[in-house]
């Protein structure tokens, strides 16, 4: 019974994804002072629970209208028209954008380009990253009532293509997808996903991504070295910075590995705006402060204790 489950969520699996087959792109958005946000495209709310670091794969418009509305109510929201996608010759990207205060006006929000790579199929977000597939749901509920857990994740897309209707129900699980043929229209495709289990009684909601990068491994050592040397041939300190971030956006670190990088920069400054920002990437962030050594001011010693702090 289980291998007709898994064959048959295969070729279901597989017909989902020949029928929107395209070219995409990828938009993360992060907030430099850790400001939870709500992503809003077109119109359509991204993420239900507001985030720090937020990831939306599988875009296929090359421009959309973006707009940031903050959890504090006290800062100012963000409207960005026309956020590319795509290169200067149209092919798609991996874009980061950031999200800082103003200097001037610390209610005062912008959201700059940060960087951006070419879209890689087998990329993998570190694990602070809320990751959301454009078109998905963006919160899992579990309840559990009497003994019995339920757990259900709806999906609706609306894109252009083939449609299929397929329903399956086995032993619990209630599985529907809808892949409408539209030849001069649009498609919606819902997914409805319920799992019944017995247990306990206790009630669940999960909708945080988890903290920090523990239980996932470092970069390899040959990695970290062909990074290193990319972050150490960049001319200018500003380039340098960006750089490193670019490279830990994408992989965890162990405290050595920032150490190293830290001390690329020859200004206190960078090494501390550069610790900082790597400490959600970190999987042994209980020995931040072997990092206190590589400072020479006390003032920033403090600064990055007192950050660290902060995120515990």
């Amino acid at each position: 019974m289980i291998k007709r489950i898994t064959v048959m969520m295969l070729m279901l699996v597989s017909t989902v994804s020949f029928a929107q087959s395209g070219p995409v792109g990828h938009l993360t958005i992060f907030s430099e002072d850790g400001d939870k946000f709500t992503l809003i495209l077109n119109g359509e709310v991204i993420n239900d629970v507001p985030q720090t670091n937020l990831r939306v794969e599988d875009l296929n418009q090359p421009y959309y209208n973006a707009k940031i509305k903050f959890e504090d109510k006290s800062l100012a929201d963000i409207t960005k028209n026309n956020l590319m996608l795509t290169d200067v010759d149209g092919v798609f990207s991996d874009v980061t954008y950031k999200i800082k205060r103003d200097k001037n006006n610390k209610s005062k929000m912008k959201m700059n380009y940060f960087s951006s790579i070419p879209v890689r199929p087998d990329f993998i977000p570190a694990s602070n990253v809320h990751v959301i597939h454009y078109g998905q749901s963006d919160v899992i509920e579990v309840q559990q009532t009497g003994g019995i857990s339920q757990t259900t994740t709806t999906t609706t897309t609306q894109t252009g293509g083939t449609n299929v209707g397929v329903g399956v129900n086995v032993g619990g699980v209630n599985m529907g997808i809808s892949i409408n043929d539209s030849t001069g229209g649009g498609m919606v495709t819902q997914t409805t996903t319920t799992t019944t289990t017995h247990s306990g009684s206790s009630s669940v909601h999960h909708d945080e991504p988890v903290r920090g990068c523990g239980g996932h491994s470092c970069m390899t050592s040959g990695n970290f070295n062909a990074a290193l040397a990319t972050i150490k041939k960049q001319s200018f300190e500003d380039t340098r910075l960006k750089t490193a971030k670019q490279v830990i956006t994408a992989n965890c670190l162990n405290v050595d590995q920032i150490m190293q990088i830290a001390n690329t920069f020859n200004f206190e400054e960078n090494k501390l705006d550069f610790c900082k920002y790597a400490y959600d990437y970190c999987i042994e962030q209980r020995n931040y402060f072997k990092l206190n050594g590589i400072f020479n001011f006390s003032s920033n010693v403090d600064e990055l204790s007192d950050y660290v702090q902060s995120r515990q």
